[in-house]
């Protein structure tokens, strides 16, 4: 069953047009061929984000197709997508982004007069460091290791040893090959030039064509406190290194690791709090301890298993406001394993002693027996 446009873009039937080009920004972008590279499923998306926006975008097409349809837009000679060849398609969303992203966006080299430069590699670069609990509680120095790419020395990021490049002979220099299967047209990266759309007849013996080389690299970057599990840092200008001396972004992924009594949730502490069941029947105040020390957990009488305390202030510093979470104290009532004749007594003495109070079943379910009984007579 085919989606609706307004589904496609995300948006409601009365959105209006900076609604609709809003939705198509976010869309565009997210299925965009570059950062989807190889993806199949992400390149049907990317066409149907764009013939939505073909349609919505027009007052008069989204005045039928609100009214009709798609099947209107046929009837009224409007050519959709669905309609064009792969090349026609391209061509077509290098002026939708122009409109949508103004004229200085980089469409991917969907245009028919331009091509984009195609690189290599991205400039941007990512990378991990491990971190313990507590040094991402409260932040801490670490040596990053990375290794990134620059253009070869020797061939100067060409991947020929004399400099010199030709015409790809099997995708004609357009990067792409097409193919028709049934009445859809697919296209693939060129094997054979891996999308630069030309070949190299002297391949430079220093990168073995790659036209780059890579250099390992470590830094020293100061963690945050309170940088949480799978939080990105940012290094400027660490990164890939392309043929005009551009250098992109570091990105590191934190992977933090976990603490055997802290469990953390966001900016809250989590802690489990064994207690005695003679510690809940009476009321204690045992010492519990915290990120920074420790503090006082006051047991009222009857507490339930499962039952959850919190100490305000007590968790870990947000790192972009600076604003401490909650420590949430969450007890769990142990019972004896095995009880001696002495601890039996002296227990079946103390139920005793509470009379009615110690057998509250038989209050709660009294008539309850004759009642299930006449069910069945």
């Amino acid at each position: 069953m085919d989606l609706e446009y307004y589904e496609i873009l995300e948006v409601s039937r009365d959105a209006d047009s900076g609604a609709i080009k809003k939705a198509y920004r976010k869309q565009a972008l997210k299925y965009h061929p570059d950062r989807n590279e190889g993806d199949k499923e992400a390149e049907e998306r990317f066409k149907l984000v764009n013939e939505a926006y073909q349609v919505l975008s027009d007052p008069q097409k989204k005045a039928t197709y609100d009214r009709y349809g798609k099947a209107g837009l046929d009837s009224q000679g409007f050519s959709h997508f669905s309609d064009m060849n792969y090349e026609d398609i391209m061509g077509d969303l290098g002026s939708i982004f122009e409109s949508v992203f103004g004229g200085g966006f980089s469409s991917g080299g969907f245009g028919r007069t331009t091509k984009r430069k195609s690189r290599k590699y991205p400039l941007d670069l990512e990378t991990t460091v491990n971190i313990a609990f507590n040094e991402a509680i409260f932040g801490c120095k670490k040596e990053v290791k990375f290794t990134y790419k620059k253009p070869c020395d020797d061939c100067h990021g060409t991947g020929s040893s004399d400099g010199k490049k030709s015409t790809c002979n099997e995708c004609h220099g357009k990067g792409q090959i097409f193919y028709r299967q049934g009445f859809m047209t697919y296209s693939q990266t060129c094997a054979k030039c891996n999308g630069t759309g030309s070949s190299i007849d002297n391949p430079c013996k220093s990168c073995n064509a790659k036209g780059y080389s890579e250099v390992d690299e470590k830094i020293s970057v100061d963690i945050p406190e309170g940088i949480d599990n799978e939080n990105r840092i940012r290094v400027a200008r660490r990164g890939n290194i392309d043929e005009d001396g551009n250098r992109g972004d570091l990105y590191i992924q934190v992977g933090v690791g976990e603490d055997e009594h802290f469990v953390r949730h966001n900016d809250d502490i989590y802690i489990e709090v064994p207690v005695f069941f003679t510690q809940v029947a009476l009321g204690d105040s045992i010492k519990v301890p915290t990120l920074r020390g420790e503090c006082e957990l006051e047991l009222p009488m009857g507490a339930q298993d499962k039952q959850q305390f919190i100490f305000k202030n007590e968790g870990v510093k947000n790192v972009h406001t600076g604003r401490l979470g909650n420590m949430v104290a969450q007890i769990k009532i142990k019972y004896p394993k095995k009880l001696t004749k002495e601890q039996k007594d002296l227990l079946a003495k103390l139920q005793e002693s509470f009379g009615i109070e110690s057998t509250p079943h038989e209050s709660t379910f009294e008539g309850v027996f004759d009642k299930i009984k006449n069910w069945f007579s």
